[in-house]
């Protein structure tokens, strides 16, 4: 328990670093490629994400999800890409390999869904080497370049802001 303690304080530590560091870099490419990290806990309607993907005109094949949950044990078998808190170490370190291999890929879009206040989901979207971030309002707000205001059940909307901002910004 005490280790825990001073590990939670390592990566805070690390990610302020890593947040403090981050440029935004926003340009008028068209995206190709969506990467998606949500929380099992909060939301289990992983076909939305889809049909977003499909509504950007993104190949099925260029979209990768990749789920949080607290307790693997119960949602180990439903979701194939699901990590807890014991797959980081100290100072930001991934120990799961399917999960670095996620951060390593430089997806045009990351989409942050979660509204839960989890520090592995801020460092996973603070490590992301994706070009544009999009989120749900958080508290950190440096995590994100776009951040949209709903609810965490409310998909359907997300997903016409997100298409609409995207258009707007040349995107798409």
């Amino acid at each position: 328990m005490f280790l825990k303690a001073f590990k939670t304080k390592s990566n805070k530590k690390y990610l302020n670093k890593l947040l403090s560091k981050r440029k935004v870099n926003v340009d008028n490419t068209k995206i190709k490629s969506l990467g998606v990290i949500l929380n099992f806990d909060e939301i289990e309607d992983f076909n939305a994400f889809n049909v977003l993907a499909s509504r950007l005109k993104i190949h099925a094949n260029k979209i990768k999800v990749i789920a949080y949950t607290t307790d693997l044990k119960s949602h180990g078998n439903s979701w194939d890409a699901c990590f807890n808190e014991k797959d980081f170490g100290w100072k930001g370190e991934i120990k799961n390999v399917e999960l670095q291999t996620f951060l390593d890929e430089s997806f045009d879009v990351l989409i942050s869904y979660y509204t839960q206040e989890h520090l592995e989901l801020k460092l996973l979207t603070a490590l992301s080497k994706s070009q544009f971030k999009i989120g749900i309002l958080q508290t950190d707000a440096r995590l994100n370049d776009l951040i949209i205001k709903t609810k965490i059940k409310e998909i359907n909307i997300f997903s016409d802001e997100v298409v609409k901002y995207l258009t707007v910004l040349n995107k798409i």
